[in-house]
């Protein structure tokens, strides 16, 4: 199922692969992070990888390239005063500054329709450069 109906400016699909992965960490936790981007020839949201739940945030971190745009999804896990252990999911829209005009722009359009097909995500980061999505960035959001 693709979403190329109706009078939509940007046609953006979303592979159903995209939303199962989503659930997945989600829903059975088998991933820490799972990385996004858009296929330009297929025009959908695609998986580019996943994390393992025993991967850390520098490891999601090194995994975006430094000079290109992509959506992430970083399900953060941390412990509250009352020692309850709570899991928030952001979503991360990253676009680094020295990308290209066309990618930003594609991101930025393709964002909030990507980001309704993923129902559960707490927190929405938008990032241009490393230090904006910083985990002290993240942890301040999840308190």
């Amino acid at each position: 199922m693709s979403f190329r109906g109706g009078n939509s400016s940007s046609g953006m699909g979303v592979a159903e692969h995209s939303k199962s992965t989503f659930l997945e960490l989600q829903r059975k936790k088998v991933y820490r992070y799972v990385i996004f981007k858009i296929d330009d020839k297929k025009n959908e949201v695609v998986v580019e990888k996943t994390g393992s739940p025993a991967e850390s945030y520098d490891d999601f971190t090194s995994s975006l390239p430094e000079n290109d745009c992509r959506y992430a999804i970083y399900d953060f896990d941390y412990v509250t005063s009352e020692n309850c252990q709570k899991s928030k999911i952001f979503f991360i829209a990253w676009s680094p500054s020295v990308s290209r005009i066309r990618a930003k722009m594609l991101y930025a359009t393709s964002k909030d329709r990507f980001r309704r097909e993923l129902e559960g995500v707490h927190y929405e980061i938008q990032a241009t450069d490393p230090t904006e999505m910083d985990l002290e960035v993240i942890r301040d959001r999840a308190h």
